[in-house]
């Protein structure tokens, strides 16, 4: 009994032994087989380093105003009577919106008019009297006083008049009514907004650094998504005296022309400040680069060392510049006329062998225009 257990487990052992031999034999086998593997190349489109001179120019966001804006408002109390403008009409200076109630005050001015009048007749003959020495030089002052109090409150009666009646001060588009017929007006209740959209102005800010390389009268491009595919012209006007302590910036307004009628107070845009100055830059497809955030890289094509004709990749790491349309500029890590991988890089890896194909490669352009815009 003892030596069919003892002849069992020998058996059982030598088993054991051949089906591990079996095993580590195939795992070795595998090995060397993934070893001698190569992956097949894969297809890319490719695109050359090239050299290009750029004008040089400053980014920025900004804010359109209005040249003259304002909300106007009540100057004194009373009630509209008249509503004599359109919500979003345009304007001319001098032109009538509103009209509150002025009889109060039409109704005292002929009585005070007939005290300016005999005032003024008293101030007269006192003059005559006191050139024959009838009345004292003071009495004569005093009828003096009393005409000139009696003009004022005349003006003062024909000021409330006129500010009763409330005029556009300039040329421009109305907003939002703010009132309604027989409504009772305080001192400083908003009427209407009234913009002037004939010109804009461009407020942006630039970094302190930046001051020396403006000045008055440089050429500014004006993009929003407001106006897709449309660059507005426009001149820097104003460069702000003060910096801004928070942020060490400094405030720059240029001035736009508004001949369509787009733009608005208020809206966002992007600015573009062209400076004199011509820069020489590499420029590669933006879709060349493979954005990580400890270094950009793009995928240099090279020739393969072990195999005639073929060509492989090599990582190479990058620092970019200023981006424009589809391109942007590379400042170091590459040199011109190299080739590289214009799309599809985050699939690529070091070292990998490559076929080029750039039937459907993209045609890159510095102003491109989506048809789908």
């Amino acid at each position: 009994m003892k030596k069919r257990i003892a002849f069992a487990a020998i058996g059982l052992v030598i088993l054991i032994a051949v089906l591990g031999g079996i095993k580590t034999f195939q795992i070795r086998a595998m090995i060397d087989q993934g070893k001698k593997f190569v992956p097949p190349p894969e297809t890319v489109t490719t695109a050359s380093v090239k050299s290009e001179t750029w004008e040089t120019a400053l980014a920025a966001v900004g804010t359109l105003n209005a040249v003259q804006g304002v909300t106007l408002a009540a100057e004194l109390p009373g009630k509209v009577v008249r509503i004599e403008f359109e919500p979003g009409a345009a304007v001319k200076k001098g032109d009538i919106l509103i009209r509150q109630d002025t009889s109060s005050e039409e109704a005292q001015l002929p009585g005070v008019l007939g005290q300016v009048n005999l005032y003024v007749t008293n101030l007269e003959r006192a003059n005559q009297l006191l050139a024959k020495g009838i009345i004292s030089r003071s009495d004569r002052d005093i009828a003096v006083a009393n005409a000139e109090q009696a003009r004022a409150q005349a003006d003062t009666l024909r000021a409330a008049i006129a500010k009763k009646t409330i005029r556009a001060p300039f040329s421009g588009h109305l907003g939002i009514r703010q009132v309604n017929l027989g409504q009772i007006l305080r001192e400083g209740d908003p009427i209407v907004t009234l913009q002037s959209l004939d010109q804009m102005y461009v407020d942006f800010t630039l970094p302190q650094q930046q001051l020396a390389q403006i000045r008055p009268g440089l050429t500014v491009q004006v993009t929003g998504d407001a106006l897709p595919g449309v660059t507005i012209d426009g001149k820097i006007t104003t460069i702000n005296p003060l910096i801004e302590v928070d942020t060490r910036s400094i405030k720059v307004q240029a001035t736009v022309s508004n001949r369509m009628n787009k733009l608005r107070p208020g809206m966002f845009v992007n600015v573009s400040v062209g400076l004199p100055a011509r820069q020489k830059v590499l420029i590669i497809p933006a879709t060349a680069v493979l954005y990580a955030p400890y270094s950009d890289s793009v995928f240099v094509i090279e020739e393969n060392k072990e195999g005639k004709g073929s060509k492989t990749l090599r990582q190479q790491f990058v620092r970019l510049g200023e981006k424009r349309g589809d391109f942007v500029a590379v400042t170091t890590g590459l040199k011109e006329e190299e080739s590289i991988v214009s799309i599809g890089v985050f699939k690529l890896r070091n070292g990998q062998a490559i076929v080029i194909d750039n039937k459907l490669a993209p045609d890159f352009q510095q102003s491109p225009k989506p048809e789908n815009n």
